[in-house]
This record gives C-alpha cells, structure tokens and sequence, in this order.
C-alpha cells in the first residue's frame, strides 16, 4: 500500500538510482516508496538511521544487517535472485553498451543479451513456474521503464522487415526516413532488430549530424551487410561508427528474446527488451501516439498492420492514429494487405487516417499532411 501521507504519484515513489537514493534520504522517511535494483550494500549507515515501514525493495542487495532493519521495519523485500543474465526489477531501458557487454573481448555469445536468450531457450518450455515468474516481473519492469523514458514524447513508429540489407538502397531509405522524422521534433521508435528497424534507428542517431555523416556510416556499416553469418561483427561495425560520431540522438528499440537469433541493434539510444514477443508487439504499437509508417516486410510486419489497424478501428485508444504504408507493389500485389486495410477503414473514422506511398522518401511528408489536417 503507498503511504497514504504522501501526495506523490506512483513514480515519483519509485527510487531507481543510487543518486536518487541518496538524494531523498534527507528526509529519513522511505515508507511507501519503492526502490528498484538499487544497490545498497554502501548505504547501510542510512537504512539502519531511516524509517522504511511500508517501503518495497525490489531486487536490491544490503548487507545482512541493514536487511534485518529494513525487514524489522515491516518493508516489504524481494531479494535479488542470483544466477540470472539479466535482473528482473531493474528500473531504467537497457542501452545497446550493457545489452553488448564483452562483445569487444570474447564476441557476441558472451553478451548479457546472448545470454538472456540462452536462458530463454532452456526455461521458456520447461514449465517452470519460477522462470515464468521472472520473466514477467522483467517485461512488466521494462513497460514501466518505458512508460517513464517517453512521458511527453510524440513517438511515431517505424516497421519494417530483419532482412533488408546494409549497403541497399532501402537500407538508405529507411535511414532518411528516421533521420527526417528525428529532425522534426519526432521520437523513432522501432522493433530493434536488424535491418529496416536499424535504419532507421541509425538515422535517428544521425539527425544531430551534418547530412554527410549519414552517408559515411552507410557507406562503412556496407561492408558488414548482414547480422549473418556473424552476429559479432555485424554489432562490431555499429559500434565503430558509435565510436566515431558519438553522443547521436535518442531513439527507442523494442526487441524481444522470443526472436532472439535477431539481435537488438545498437543504433537505438535506448531498449525495451522483452521475453513476451505479444507484450512487446502491443506495447509498442500502442505508444506510437503520432502514427506508424510501415516499411516493406513480411509476416511480422503484416501482423503490426493489422494490431495497428484494430484499435484504430474500434477507436479503443481515442482517435485514429496515422498508418502510412511504404512501397505500392509490395502492399498491393505481393502482400495485398492495403486492399484489406482499405476495406477496414471504408466509412469509419480511420478511414482519412490511412495513406499509401510509393517511395520511402514520400513517407515522412504524408505524415506531417496527416498530422497537419486534425
């Protein structure tokens, strides 16, 4: 129960840092408040002198006796759980240097985020009720995450398929497109993975930078054009051109470990990373509050059109969002999904909401025409 004192939100109970920490523990008072992944073994002085009745403690180590104090105090405490590649109460989105830890000395496979995936392979069908746990602890922690990461942001979402290319055309493409939609004031926010989503992560990363720059890190990630046959250097060659542009701008990935021989990308500032690929997908679609443009892509980006389309269609999130989709022949003749969607939207509020362009070069425009006319 938060303390029924206090006046705070939900977040603004939640301690997430050890500056944080350390700033509110002025007042002495932490009931009520809930401390995430923080850790305390330094701060033990602190909590034996503070009151923490009522406060929760998710996954925050302590000595022994300031443990004994706190749980004395009658707060709540879910111990940190050893053994794990990843922690499942951490409070802050992954960025692509912690989910790519160690790649530089021993490769990919020694990563946390190979390591999540390999544990997600021996648990996900074992029927352990514990791992299950865990895993959603982790993807519930990681929403609130990036509920906090994008409070004000006006995200507009860009699908597209793991397969496109480096060194493509429409590798390019989708580059512009994400540094055109960065520069407008427009936080990108993609699956994560390769290929069309690390376009236009990469693009948005570029935005801060003169227009040349984009067309260097193209022409260098070129030379690795696939996350196969080595997943090592393909996510080496980003974080070389991280390393000579660095500090570009903020976009955000979602990735999930149920795809996990699909590595997240390491263009995006910031990562929601989920095990649940149906939380991840709805997640993601449902805050793009300034639309989705949808890139050439086959079955998964077939299936985003259409979880899109269904709340725009019933208007169970509010007003119909903008659809876009991206290249004519693909959308109506090798996969028809813009007839079906034309169909949906006949005569319903959706139905001006929804756009399909030529060229990638068109997309950002008809969204700003879309955005412009409600």
């Amino acid at each position: 129960m938060l303390n029924p004192e206090s006046s705070d939100s939900g977040q603004d109970l939640e301690i997430e840092s050890l500056a944080e920490f350390d700033r509110r523990i002025g007042g002495g008072k932490f009931g009520g408040y809930r401390l995430q992944a923080v850790d305390l073994t330094g701060r033990t002085a602190a909590l034996l002198a503070a009151d923490t009745t009522g406060a929760v403690f998710l996954g925050c180590p302590m000595e022994p006796e300031a443990l004994a104090k706190v749980r004395a105090d009658g707060a709540l405490v879910f111990p940190p759980v050893p053994g794990l590649p990843f922690d499942p109460y951490r409070g802050l989105l992954y960025t692509p240097e912690q989910l790519f830890d160690g790649l530089d000395d021993a490769g990919y496979d020694a990563t946390p985020d190979a390591r999540g995936y390999a544990w997600f392979q021996r648990t996900r069908s074992d029927g352990d009720i514990f791992a299950s746990m865990l895993r959603s602890v982790h993807d519930d922690a990681i929403s609130d995450a990036l509920d906090e990461h994008l409070v004000g942001a006006q995200v507009v979402g860009v699908m597209g398929g793991h397969a496109m290319a480096r060194g493509t055309d429409e590798y390019a493409g989708a580059a512009r497109l994400g540094r055109s939609l960065t520069r407008t004031g427009l936080t990108v926010a993609t699956g994560g993975g390769p290929g069309a989503m690390e376009a236009a992560n990469l693009g948005a990363y570029a935005a801060c930078y003169r227009d040349g720059m984009l067309d260097e890190a193209l022409e260098l990630l070129s030379k690795t054009p696939s996350f196969r046959p080595s997943v090592s250097d393909w996510a080496q060659a980003a974080f070389d051109v991280r390393r000579r542009w660095p500090k570009g701008d903020d976009s955000v990935g979602i990735p999930t470990w149920f795809y996990g021989h699909e590595p997240p990308n390491a263009f995006a500032g910031h990562i929601a990373k989920y095990f649940a690929n149906a939380t991840r997908e709805d997640g993601l679609l449902a805050r793009s509050n300034a639309g989705v443009i949808f890139l050439p892509g086959a079955a998964g980006t077939v299936q985003e059109i259409f979880d899109n389309a269904t709340p725009n269609y019933y208007e169970s999130r509010g007003e119909p969002t903008p659809m876009i989709l991206v290249d004519r022949d693909h959308w109506t003749r090798h996969l028809p999904a813009w007839p079906l969607l034309q169909a949906l939207a006949r005569e319903r509020a959706m139905e001006s909401r929804i756009v399909l362009v030529d060229t990638v070069d068109e997309a950002a425009a008809a969204l700003a025409r879309l955005t412009d006319a409600y």
